[in-house]
């Protein structure tokens, strides 16, 4: 402390031994204990008032229950573990039953599990290698855990910990004692470690789950800030997926593997331009050559392709041509996840360097036939309109404006105008429009000719329609990952100002969401598919509860406990292979 004097309290209590009085230690207070002395006395009181069941003669201030409410459910939580040799032996014990009190409810399922999967994935060693010593780790875990249970911002993370969860219990981390700053400081820190603790964490997963590193699938999507954010470099105005363009966004960019696992993520500005990531986020990924790498359509631009060919990577990419193709009688049949059928047209290029799959699916045919039918009408009727104003006496009839109005209504409906032809009938002085008509004629290779149709490149010449097919449906699981992180780990909306603390938000949501894919993965080996949000809300039903009673010899009997787990749950914990009494029996007589 260079020098520097400082205090630190203990709560103690004096015992006899023989004809000498020793003190014993019963809780470390710490440095930042600042009760005035005059109040000790009074706090001391209270807490034996709590531990023995007997009401205060005189209301304490609000600062000295809640300090002895603390200290007092501290010790009962340090109380004298059940030995299993006392539980076979059966300790009974008269009490009054009317006596019960059911005490200090803190949820211990969620956070029992997370820190499972923290284990399994190494995350605390992960930590320790990379500099963070005990409370750090603590303060990391905390935040993570909490994204997983409860999300929100680091403030709400704290107000968690500190009064509805029982993982400090479960660590014994007093986080009551930890400050918010500590919170923040973690996340920068974490922020600064970010490539090791990915790189190390991946690896782990690899080990963990026999992972192919052979497919690689990388997309974006950003998520909106509250308020202003002028100190946050990376936050601009852009185009929001949530239609909140009204606000400042970042973009995360991710990298995952097939099994849905994160090997990389890094936060771009809000207006980042998508196909410019590419080469930034997969240039550090040590990759293996020959890696297959999965794209959507705004990431896939012919500068990227030729990027991953010149990088010996290969590409599975949904194409940006906007010519469409498909001959039914050359196309293979697929079964979808859903049942549905999906017909495949393989198309290899005339130099043999790349395959085209010319896909068709019935339910997208069905959507964008709908959508086509939306526009012919809305298109149709402007055209309708146009033609009524030139039997009208004080009608648009001269050529010039007509010609204007058409313009007009062929800009604003681009996409559908090109499958129209248009003839203007003027009179004999070719200034004034008698009548309009109007024919479709359908533009060949387009939605209108080919509904339901859209077509995959790679540069994969051995797999066939349906191994190709089936590995591009993965970007679907990545839509779902993106879904996860925004809705079930609270990664929207941002509300730091400072950029690094907004991107140690976003982190420590990817982090979370490592553990709860980990989970997941695990019970779906046998079949349980089930959201985490529905898996949280299973989880919260186990909590942590204090029973006291009044003995018969007047003592008073504290007993802390994990409440049974349900059919379910205990289920859930079997495949997962943990207890489900986490923490055990705490009972303490005073």
């Amino acid at each position: 402390m260079a020098g520097e004097a400082y205090y630190t309290f203990r709560l103690v209590a004096s015992k006899r031994i023989g004809d000498k009085v020793r003190q014993k230690t019963l809780l470390n207070l710490g440095r930042n204990f600042s009760l005035p002395r005059e109040q000790w006395p009074q706090l001391c009181t209270r807490i034996e008032g709590i531990l023995s069941g007997q009401m205060p003669l005189i209301t304490p201030s609000a600062e000295i229950e809640e300090l002895a409410q603390r200290y007092s459910a501290q010790l009962i939580i340090a109380g004298q573990p059940e030995d299993k040799q006392e539980e076979e032996q059966l300790t009974y014990t008269e009490v009054d039953v009317c006596s019960l009190e059911l005490v200090r409810p803190r949820s211990i399922g969620v956070e029992h599990v997370g820190m499972e999967a923290l284990k399994w994935l190494d995350l605390p060693g992960i930590l320790a290698s990379a500099g963070f010593n005990g409370i750090q780790q603590a303060a990391a875990i905390g935040s993570i855990i909490s994204r997983m249970a409860d999300p929100g911002s680091e403030l709400r993370a704290r107000r968690w910990l500190t009064e509805r969860s029982g993982l400090g219990e479960l660590l014994e981390v007093d986080y009551e004692t930890m400050p918010l700053m500590r919170l923040y400081r973690t996340s920068d820190l974490l922020v600064r470690h970010r490539q090791m603790i990915e790189t190390a964490l991946f690896g782990r997963i690899n080990e963990l789950f026999c992972l192919s590193t052979t497919v690689t699938l990388y997309d974006l999507t950003n998520t909106y800030f509250e308020g202003e954010m002028c100190s946050n470099g990376k936050a601009r105005h852009g185009h929001s997926k949530e239609k909140r363009s009204d606000c400042p966004l970042v973009t995360l960019g991710l990298v995952l593997d097939g099994s849905g696992f994160v090997r990389r993520s890094r936060m771009f500005e809000g207006n980042v331009s998508e196909p410019t990531t590419l080469e930034t986020m997969l240039e550090r990924l040590e990759a293996p050559k020959g890696a297959m790498v999965i794209m959507d359509r705004g990431i896939a631009t012919q500068a990227n392709i030729d990027w991953l060919i010149e990088q010996k990577y290969r590409y599975l990419v949904v194409s940006r041509e906007r010519s469409r193709h498909f001959t039914e009688a050359q196309a293979t049949e697929v079964l979808s996840v859903s049942k549905q059928t999906i017909k495949i047209q393989r198309v290899i290029s005339e130099d043999g360097s790349e395959v085209r799959l010319y896909c068709h699916s019935g339910l997208r045919q069905q959507k964008e036939d709908a959508m086509n039918a939306r526009f012919i009408a809305r298109f149709e009727k402007g055209l309708q309109r146009i033609a009524a104003s030139l039997a009208k006496p004080r009608g648009v009839k001269q050529r010039d404006k007509v010609m204007q109005r058409v313009g007009r209504l062929q800009e604003k409906n681009r996409g559908i105008a090109q499958h129209y032809r248009i003839e203007l009938v003027t009179d004999k002085s070719s200034e004034t429009v008698t009548a309009l008509n109007w024919e479709q004629t359908p533009v060949e290779g387009t939605r209108i000719t080919h509904p339901g149709v859209y077509c995959l490149r790679t540069n994969e010449l051995h797999w066939d329609e349906t191994t190709l097919w089936r590995t591009y449906t993965m970007l679907t699981d990545l839509e779902a990952v993106f879904r996860s992180l925004k809705s079930e780990l609270g990664m929207r909306p941002v509300y730091h100002q400072k950029e690094e603390r907004a991107e140690g938000h976003l982190f420590i949501t990817v982090l979370a969401y490592q553990a709860v894919q980990a989970i997941r993965r695990k019970l779906k080996i046998s079949n349980i598919n089930d959201s985490w949000t529905s898996l949280r809300q299973m989880f919260s039903t186990q909590q942590r509860v204090t029973a006291t009673f009044k003995q018969k010899d007047g003592r008073t009997l504290h007993v802390r406990k994990t409440t049974l787990a349900e059919p379910k749950l205990q289920k859930v914990y079997d495949i997962l292979g943990v207890t489900s009494s986490p923490v055990g029996t705490r009972k303490m007589v005073y």
